[in-house]
């Protein structure tokens, strides 16, 4: 079992939340203008900028995840790559390239919830991921915003490869890797969570 958040040591892990709470509270202070102005864009958008998911979190627990929405709100709630690529609306299609929708989960970060590196939270209706992730303790840690499988385009498309490669970076994770993590993410690199181009319907 991991020993603390993210798997490191505890003066690691303690130091990882400590950086959490300044990068967070900084973030959500200097962009709060920007945030402002994405939330009244969305408004007129969607009609309903903010949008608040269920996920799973820490120990298999659920918590309230927060960003733009980036779909319509009538979109059926699955994992981004079984989304219907014709819900997004243009003004999303924006946030989710610069990543911008990302950007609420630093409130996310600030309460508790997540981290700024760890596994993706995912939906509790990804069984085979949440079977994956449990036989390799991913659940032991706090989600995160970004990490290892999402600077390498790995999304959830891939349950297998995705929780051994949270796995990865929970067992190797060190403070220089953190902000690694956190600097490639800013920088551009990976892809995150996709939507498919072509939308099948399984009937």
């Amino acid at each position: 079992m991991c020993s603390g958040p993210l798997g490191a040591s505890k003066a690691t892990s303690k130091a990882i939340r400590f950086f959490d709470l300044i990068f967070s509270l900084f973030g959500l202070f200097a962009f709060s203008p920007m945030l402002i102005f994405i939330a009244l864009a969305g408004l007129f958008d969607t009609g309903s900028p903010v949008f608040r998911q269920k996920r799973v979190g820490l120990g298999q627990k659920p918590f309230t995840l927060v960003k733009f929405r980036t779909m319509k709100p009538d979109t059926a709630s699955v994992a981004t790559h079984l989304a219907n690529p014709h819900q997004v609306t243009p003004f999303g299609r924006f946030l989710r390239r610069t990543k911008l929708d990302e950007l609420p989960q630093l409130w996310n970060v600030l309460k508790g919830d997540m981290s700024l590196v760890g596994p993706r939270p995912c939906l509790f209706n990804q069984l085979e991921l949440i079977s994956e992730r449990g036989k390799r303790g991913v659940f032991h840690v706090r989600p995160g915003i970004t990490g290892l499988a999402q600077i390498n385009g790995i999304d959830m498309s891939k349950p297998g490869l995705l929780a051994e490669t949270d796995a990865k970076m929970i067992r190797e994770l060190t403070l220089g890797k953190y902000f690694y993590y956190i600097f490639a993410t800013l920088m551009g690199r990976g892809g995150g969570d996709r939507i498919r181009k072509k939308h099948i319907v399984i009937k």
